[in-house]
């Protein structure tokens, strides 16, 4: 009879752990399916008590699923690099080499707040020692 629980059990442990698993696939493919579906614009950026959002005006941005990110004023584009990690619900983006603005972007955001068409995060850059808000909007 132990044995026969003991098997349950395993069972029981293994299928959580598949579950989890699946659950975690499906969420990073939400993220994915939202983040590369349509092109995005900054709506809002605040470093520390600045407001530089207009230093973004023009910019549209689109994520592509493969992880690379294409920023475009007018008709000079700059690609960069994104990733997702959805445990730790953040986004980082890359822009190497950038001019400003967009190497203002080259964080981790810790998402604070999202929907299907907007999202919303913060870093902290120690390098430069600034809080900054972010605000993507869907167009």
């Amino acid at each position: 009879m132990k044995l026969l629980y003991t098997i349950f059990f395993l069972v029981g442990i293994v299928s959580l752990t598949s579950c989890k698993k699946f659950i975690q696939q499906q969420e990073k493919n939400a993220v994915l399916q939202i983040m590369t579906t349509g092109v995005w614009y900054v709506s809002g950026y605040l470093q520390n008590d600045s407001d530089i959002t207009s230093s973004f005006s023009g910019y549209l941005f689109k994520f592509d699923a493969n992880g690379t990110v294409t920023g475009t004023i007018n008709t000079v584009s700059t690609i960069g690099a994104w990733s997702a990690d959805v445990s730790a619900q953040s986004i980082s983006s890359d822009f190497p080499a950038a001019p400003d603005p967009l190497k203002e972007l080259n964080e981790t955001w810790k998402i604070t707040d999202s929907g299907t068409n907007y999202v919303v995060a913060n870093s902290s850059d120690s390098t430069n020692n600034t809080t900054n808000i972010l605000h993507l909007q869907k167009q």
